[in-house]
């Protein structure tokens, strides 16, 4: 961006910066224009003389990027995606100021692409828990980059894909300002290819050998969509996941698939209490009947306190009580609870549409289970929002989970792209463990995800469905366990450590 332009010019070029970086994730899936729109934000920054021009630039980034990648919460409500959308581009804001001071170090895209993932992290984990959807790693599952992932994982994989976009600006500014000279650009692209060939030795890590395996059922009721209301009137959602049960379980019975040892019910795959509602109750055991093996449900349960709810997995096997339960631990703001809800509800009524308040579970979804034909097992289980939190999913290989089942509810979401982005998140999520990861939806997308990420098997949003997949069981742990914490951990505090001290000693001199 030339160094004269009006402001006004530049603020366009940062906005249209954060669209191209949009454009890297899904549905979009063009991931080499992460490393252009990275660039572009530097290079209006770097072309941009004073400090304080920084966070407009930078909002007009993160507007840009939020815009094209969170459009889908308008299918909730217009107020709710332009929330979320201001209050994540805030965060790109304060980026921004971290750049623009990076660029004052000699060593500053080394420093800049850690200012990124200093905030990327912090948007993981704040505010309310965090929201760490739009995360520079997910979109280089199908890059080469994604080979990182069992060793650094998303967050390692995000900050070499944004050095990458660093250095493209770093090109571009030495040519503008002092020429490139052949050895300056060596040293550089050492570097860079260095941290690259990080990630390519990452595709060497194997997955665990399998001790066995076991034939898995699966169940995509289909739902009505549309959003708040995309799981239709009451029973419905959990009426068309008995007819597909029962679909699947004639397919079994007629030779046409194999026979499962345990079945997995999406997320809301039961929309009421079924210990509250005789109704859901009924349908709920006539599946059970009808499956005659265990069946992973995924329900809603009253409390424990009055108004308040939780999303869980119940295992249950016929012939016996209920259990064990795994209590959804990564539960959306403003989607499943309201933050200040005593004050916020009486001045945005339409909040009231959460209902009661969700209550997060506090124990990893390690189940300790037994299928049909005996086999005692560890089952991990992930419930949507879940597969954002890193120490979520690591928490399973942790504990000892075998297999992995991930279950959703994406009826709102229905011709949005949030099904789109959720997917592949849990692809980087496979690719991390190197472990197959099953993935059941109320309307799609589901599917079944091999340990690298690829693909298997995938169902198209909109449709019923069911199926039988065989998982291989798995017990050992990939590198990213228990170096991706440390990774980020190191490059994030280091990274905001060096900012300080760039801008102090800037400053000083500045004042001399």
């Amino acid at each position: 961006m030339p160094g004269g332009a009006s402001f006004s010019l530049r603020i366009l070029f940062c906005a249209g910066s954060g669209v191209v970086t949009g454009l890297a994730f899904q549905p979009f899936n063009l991931w080499g224009l992460l490393f252009v729109g990275v660039a572009g934000l530097t290079l209006a920054l770097g072309g941009s003389g004073r400090l304080r021009s920084a966070p407009l630039l930078g909002l007009a980034y993160g507007l840009g990027l939020t815009g094209t990648t969170l459009n889908w919460m308008s299918a909730i409500f217009i107020e709710a995606m332009v929330a979320l959308v201001i209050t994540v581009a805030l965060f790109y804001a304060a980026l921004a100021v971290a750049v623009k001071i990076s660029l004052r170090a000699r060593c500053w895209p080394l420093l800049a692409a850690g200012c990124w993932t200093a905030v990327e992290a912090l948007l993981c984990r704040w505010p309310f828990d965090g929201f760490g959807w739009v995360r520079a790693g997910y979109a280089m599952i199908d890059s080469p980059l994604a080979g990182g992932l069992p060793l650094i994982g998303v967050a390692g994989v995000g900050f070499v894909s944004v050095l990458c976009g660093q250095w493209l600006a770093w090109l571009v500014l030495q040519l503008r300002q002092n020429g490139l000279g052949w050895a300056r650009l060596a040293k550089s692209a050492l570097g860079v290819a260095a941290l690259v060939a990080v990630c390519l030795a990452g595709y060497a890590v194997p997955p665990s050998a399998a001790a066995d395996a076991v034939a898995v059922g699966w169940v995509q009721g289909g739902a009505p969509g549309g959003g708040v209301y995309g799981l239709g009137v009451v029973r419905t959602i959990t009426k068309n996941q008995l007819a597909e049960t029962r679909a699947l379980i004639a397919e079994v019975e007629s030779g046409a698939q194999p026979s499962p040892e345990f079945i997995v019910w999406p997320e809301n795959g039961s929309d009421l209490d079924p210990f509250a509602d005789a109704q859901t109750m009924t349908l709920l055991q006539e599946s059970l009947a009808a499956a005659d093996r265990p069946v992973l449900f995924g329900i809603i349960s009253s409390g424990p306190g009055p108004e308040e709810r939780q999303t869980a997995a119940l295992w249950w096997a016929p012939g016996q009580e209920p259990g064990p339960r795994y209590a959804k631990r990564g539960i959306v703001p403003f989607g499943e609870w309201v933050p200040y809800r005593d004050l916020l509800l009486p001045l945005i009524p339409k909040l009231s549409y959460v209902g009661a308040q969700s209550v997060p579970g506090d124990e990893p979804g390690v189940m300790s289970v037994s299928t049909a034909t005996g086999r005692q097992l560890k089952l991990g289980v992930l419930i949507c929002y879940d597969i954002t939190f890193d120490s979520y999913v690591y928490d399973l290989v942790r504990g000892g989970a075998e297999l992995i089942a991930v279950q959703s509810s994406n009826a709102m979401y229905q011709g949005t792209g949030q099904i789109e982005q959720q997917f592949a998140m849990t692809r980087a999520r496979a690719a991390e463990l190197r472990r197959e990861i099953l993935v059941t939806t109320t309307s799609g997308i589901s599917g079944f995800i091999g340990p690298g990420g690829e693909v298997v098997q995938r169902i198209p949003d909109s449709q019923p469905a069911h199926g039988i997949v065989t998982m291989p069981l798995r017990t050992g742990e990939t590198p990213v366990v228990f170096l991706a914490p440390v990774v980020e951990l190191v490059v994030a505090l280091g990274s905001l450590l060096g900012v300080l001290v760039v801008g102090w000693t800037t400053r000083r001199k500045c004042e001399e």
